[in-house]
């Protein structure tokens, strides 16, 4: 009787999972070159409008970094319609709520509303896209803000320049190198008149995507978004980042200190080629596979078995133009950083000359099936997707196509791309040291 009610569960199951991979949209692009994306959700009297905008840290001047980040928060300031200070409380107060962040390669805005808000949503994103008030004062507030921001969340915390000096370590040509949190010398030094440029040059509709999903009627939301973003003057072409690297033949070394940790971490980090390519799905199996729970190959004989780490991760940071593929671990006291890169290497060099185990590669299988409708399970995730998939991939229709990608991933194929990609002679071996231990 057990295995009669499982077994029913599991069908309930796969057919739930199979109704959830389905995302049904709409999409036109404006006389002025917005692109629009609508998805219709009746389940909830809820809607989520968002805008992302084909700009973030790697389209930024060396000398002005942090651009993108700033008007990430400068755009809240207010516009000619919504005074300072107004716009956070107009949300709230209409049953909302909203933010935004940025990337290397984007930067997105959304808010939450009842969906009886629709038109007001509509016409603030409009409002911030064609007439926001960018002055002294909203410039000088919100620096102080970014400041606090660097200082919270990147020099006061542990392990927070982690990332950026892998990539200043890795990215020679391209501007992956710095990171979107920026300079705060170069924002102290850039004048209203270079903020203001910068928000000519990338904030315009035809350098983004506007996504409406929930309970929309959709004749009612076009004539909304033609009124008030169809009058939206298009801009001159974004012209985009095409800087390329050299390969890595030659591993590269570099240290790095931190007065916030106490922990040593040393990392191997691998670029990688762009989210978009095949080669990039397989490295997130891979990663998966390598590090992807506690009972995985790095995690089990590392720290369970041999007891020679506290801690130990690998990842595929995958963006627009590149990536980066993290191997990551904290040693265990008295263990050396080279006993465990031995035993990763060991593992590694198994995987670009064996193929996994066929139950390995069954439980990846099931592994991204389930990442994949959870992707997509809450209607904010979902807009961001729709957003994404366009701008930063070329192809919306990934959204309901990208798992078929993953399904048709071989063992074969995870064999040779660990062996394309993750060589002692293509990595940066960082360590990443407590302050007191720099000489």
């Amino acid at each position: 009787m057990r295995k009669t009610l499982l077994a029913l569960a599991a069908v309930v199951s796969f057919g739930s999972t199979l109704f959830a991979q389905k995302v049904d949209f709409e999409e036109y692009t404006l006389d002025n070159g917005l692109h629009v994306v609508l998805h219709q959700d009746k389940s909830a009297p809820v809607v989520v409008t968002s805008v992302m905008y084909h700009v973030g840290a790697k389209d930024e001047n060396p000398d002005r970094t942090g651009f993108a980040h700033f008007f990430e928060h400068l755009l809240f300031e207010g516009t000619e319609n919504i005074e300072r200070g107004e716009w956070f409380k107009m949300v709230t107060s209409n049953g909302g709520h909203n933010n935004a962040n940025t990337s290397d390669d984007r930067t997105y805005y959304y808010e939450v509303f009842p969906s009886n808000n629709l038109e007001l949503a509509l016409w603030m994103e409009s409002d911030r896209m064609i007439q926001p008030v960018i002055n002294q004062i909203g410039v000088d507030t919100q620096n102080e803000v970014v400041k606090e921001e660097k200082r919270l969340r990147v020099d006061n915390q542990p392990y927070g320049n982690l990332i950026t000096e892998v990539k200043k370590n890795m990215f020679f040509n391209h501007p992956y190198r710095w990171a979107p949190i920026g300079s705060m010398e170069h924002l102290d030094a850039a004048t209203l008149e270079e903020f203001r440029a910068f928000h000519k040059k990338f904030y315009v509709p035809n350098n983004a995507v506007l996504v409406v999903a929930g309970d929309i009627d959709f004749d009612q939301t076009k004539e909304w978004i033609e009124k008030y973003f169809g009058i939206a003057e298009r801009g001159a072409e974004v012209p985009r980042v095409n800087a390329k690297e050299a390969p890595i033949t030659k591993t590269l070394h570099a240290t790095a200190y931190d007065a916030n940790i106490q922990l040593p971490m040393h990392l191997l980090a691998y670029r990688t080629p762009s989210m978009k390519t095949r080669d990039a799905r397989v490295l997130d199996m891979i990663s998966s596979y390598l590090s992807g729970g506690k009972s995985t190959i790095l995690y089990k004989k590392i720290v369970d078995e041999k007891k020679m780490a506290l801690e130990i991760f690998a990842s595929n940071f995958a963006q627009e133009d590149y990536g980066i593929y993290f191997i990551g671990y904290l040693p265990m006291q008295g263990i050396s950083k080279e006993d465990i890169r031995k035993e990763i290497d060991e593992e590694l060099v198994k995987l670009q000359t064996e193929l996994i185990s066929e139950r390995d590669y069954q439980k990846l299988q099931n592994d991204f099936e389930n990442m994949y409708v959870n992707s997509n399970s809450d209607l904010e995730s979902l807009a961001e997707n729709l957003a994404s998939y366009y701008m930063l991939y070329g192809d919306i229709n990934l959204i309901n196509e990208e798992i078929d990608i993953y399904r048709s991933i071989t063992r074969e194929e995870i064999r040779d791309v660990a062996n394309r990609y993750l060589k002692p002679n293509q990595r940066l071996e960082l360590d990443y040291l407590p302050e007191t231990e720099q000489e």
